[in-house]
């Protein structure tokens, strides 16, 4: 697993595909939207929680359809599904290099990107916290769909379509705990069910992934 791990990540890397697209997205998102509702530091600081897990979302979202499917076209998933390890394993460490080369990265920019659109400073921390803890269900969930689109040709808007319903409350408590926190409220509860649902993805999703990867390699 650990090989595999590496090896997405040095071909996310390499191709700035996962590294550099979901980070430029998030960055864009956060500085056009000033440029759309207005300079008013109120605004935005009212709206900050929402846009920038949203942008978090769709930054996670460009780079599912890579997941699976460039190792479908050059045989390697075959590969991989005959490997000694698990396919659940190899879902895992997929959804783990994904996560690293998009997810983290987000996390890390993100209080950068809520000064820029007024965050209040208490919020920071959270708005941390809520991506280091909800952008790995995001990788995990679209872990699942890419598996179910990884034998369709152009498979992107239907896996699009699949994964967006199930990001939606993982997107309702992020932006929840980050929206209580700048404004004095008690942010520890939808951190505690952002927590939960990311546990739950991590624990079944995998063995779903895999399952469904089997059913498109026969």
């Amino acid at each position: 697993m650990r090989v595999l791990i590496l090896r997405d990540l040095r071909l996310a890397i390499r191709a700035g595909g996962g590294f550099g697209l979901g980070l430029a997205f998030f960055l864009l998102v956060a500085v056009l939207v000033p440029l759309g509702v207005g300079p008013e530091p109120a605004t935005l600081g009212r709206i900050a929680p929402g846009i920038l897990w949203v942008g978090a979302l769709l930054a996670c979202l460009l780079t599912l359809d890579r997941m699976f499917a460039l190792d479908r076209e050059d045989g390697s998933l075959d590969l991989l599904a005959t490997a000694p390890i698990p396919l659940e394993g190899v879902v895992a460490a997929k959804a783990l290099a994904h996560w690293v080369t998009t997810g983290l990265p987000l996390a890390l920019v993100s209080p950068g990107l809520g000064v820029l659109l007024n965050l209040p400073p208490g919020a920071m921390g959270w708005l941390v916290l809520s991506l280091m803890l909800g952008t790995p269900a995001l990788s995990v969930i679209g872990a699942f769909g890419a598996a179910l689109t990884v034998g369709l040709k152009r498979g992107g808007l239907l896996l699009s379509l699949l994964v967006l319903p199930l990001y939606v409350p993982t997107l309702i408590f992020g932006a929840e705990a980050v929206k209580r926190a700048a404004t004095g409220g008690d942010a520890v509860t939808p951190v505690l069910l952002l927590s939960g649902i990311t546990a739950g993805a991590l624990a079944m999703l995998p063995f779903a992934a895999a399952a469904a990867i089997r059913v498109n390699l026969r």
